[in-house]
């Protein structure tokens, strides 16, 4: 019995082991953007759509970058619409 014990106890700290080496590795696939002031970006369209079409491009047109905030969040304007993000 102590036995069992001790191999399950063993395969639990391997199992978390190996997933905090994962959760490393997959934090430094990440690329962090930097974004400036008067820079133009493209606005991705995340809502659900059922029927999308395959070749409709989910990004929308180009946005100006008014002000960057801490921690990474940006407020964007459109140009011509003058809608602020």
């Amino acid at each position: 019995m102590n036995e069992l014990e001790q191999i399950r106890r063993e395969a639990y700290d391997n199992t978390q082991l190996n997933k905090e080496r994962a959760k490393i590795f997959n934090h430094r696939q990440i690329n962090r953007k930097v974004f400036f002031s008067s820079q133009k970006v493209l606005l991705y369209d995340s809502r659900l759509h059922l029927f999308l079409e395959k070749l409709r491009s989910r990004w929308t047109s180009p946005y100006i970058v008014i002000q960057v905030f801490l921690r990474g969040a940006i407020e964007i304007n459109h140009p011509t619409k003058d809608n602020v993000f």
